[in-house]
């Protein structure tokens, strides 16, 4: 294998510092579009940019840098938008996730956009699939979300009737691929060009209606969360005190009495993790792909076990992916406290394997995990697992 491999052995995967590197994508390394989609030029939209991060995305431009393109099951990427921008409605097929990282959004969605909520710092939305939205920075400063969006291959976007025609009287096409023609640039529209058409009113008129009450059950703001004091079988021991909240799905709680905010399958979970300086998660490791998106503090991420470990240093906005099965430990390293997006593949619970010292080291403290996964009282549960 080459240096930049991941190995995987049995159910070890081994990861390699030059492949941690290529995983460890910085907020230096972000590239931004801004003709990624064709409402880019449409008044009140021209200054908007967007950005893939893990996977395409619903980018339109085929020129648009990708950090990372390995499939996990999932996408995430970014969308940055000074105060007064708007983003135009459309809809998705699958899960778009919204992670408020910097200022004040006002979420629009029905048909012509008639129903708003806002949402600020913080927030986590989970927008329904099939139904068009659009959102505005309504903040002083420029705002920056994170996205995450379902599957490897999200289908793309429709756009709403208007801006489909509106966007041609600025040059710009969608061919039936979703991918953008760019006539100012150079592109060519024929009559042999297959083009996008415009929903007709028949279809838009079938389109599913969400409330703002039912909308706002898919808001996440801080003040929503519940976060658990003992989620993972290390939560009694030295560096591995991290609390856990759950957004989306069940993800990888050991609590049993944690239940998600938002249930639907989204083919990720995805949930907040905080930590004290030198706290956070001891050496353990699972089967699905994972991103890792910081918010706040500095993180000390060692993937690998016992003599092959390698370590990488994150930061606010930077993003890591981890690859399943690989022994992983998260560590603050910073003076303030730590909180990072956890970002899961798949819809079920994330069963996690902890490395044997671990374990060991929570029996001495009266806890083990039960026959399900979840964190219990060793003297209660030890005669189902003597056998482990």
């Amino acid at each position: 294998m080459t240096s930049s491999d991941t190995l995987t052995v049995g159910a070890d995967t081994f990861v390699s510092a030059d492949d941690l590197a290529r995983r460890t994508i910085r907020r230096t390394d972000y590239v931004s579009c801004n003709t990624a989609f064709i409402d880019c030029r449409m008044p009140g939209s021209e200054t908007k940019e967007n950005y893939s991060i893990i996977g395409s995305g619903v980018t339109q431009n085929p020129d648009q840098v990708i950090n990372l393109e390995e499939p996990h099951g999932f996408n995430i990427g970014a969308a940055a938008m000074p105060t007064g921008v708007n983003n135009n409605l459309h809809l998705h097929f699958t899960a778009e996730v919204f992670l408020n990282f910097r200022g004040d959004w006002r979420l629009r969605w029905g048909v012509d956009g008639e129903h708003e909520l806002d949402f600020h710092e913080g927030a986590i939305v989970t927008v329904p699939t099939w139904i068009f939205r659009g959102f505005t920075n309504i903040g002083a400063d420029n705002g920056w979300l994170f996205t995450a969006l379902g599957f490897d291959n999200t289908g793309g976007i429709i756009w709403g009737p208007s801006i489909v025609r509106g966007a041609r009287e600025h040059g710009l096409y969608l061919r039936a691929d979703n991918q953008l023609i760019d006539t100012q640039a150079g592109g060519v529209v024929d009559a042999d060009t297959d083009l996008i058409a415009p929903m007709s009113d028949d279809e838009v008129s079938k389109l599913r209606r969400w409330t703002p009450e039912q909308m706002r059950s898919r808001i996440v703001a801080p003040d929503d969360l519940l976060w658990s004091q003992h989620p993972f079988l290390c939560s009694e021991l030295p560096g591995g005190r991290a609390q856990f909240a759950q957004v989306v799905g069940y993800g990888m709680t050991e609590d049993r009495d944690q239940v998600p905010p938002v249930h639907y399958p989204h083919n990720f979970n995805l949930g907040w993790l905080r930590a004290d300086t030198g706290e956070g998660l001891l050496t353990h490791r699972h089967q699905s792909s994972q991103a890792l998106i910081v918010y706040r503090g500095r993180w000390r991420v060692t993937l690998n076990h016992l003599g092959t470990r390698t370590s990488v240093e994150i930061g606010p906005d930077d993003t890591l992916s981890v690859p399943a099965g690989a022994w992983r430990r998260f560590e603050v390293i910073s003076d303030e406290p730590g909180q990072i997006a956890v970002v899961n593949g798949g819809d079920g619970r994330v069963h996690l394997e902890w490395a044997d010292e671990v374990r060991d080291m929570a029996r001495e403290k009266d806890w083990a995990q039960d026959a399900a996964g979840y964190v219990a009282p060793w003297a209660v549960v030890r005669t189902s697992v003597l056998d482990d």
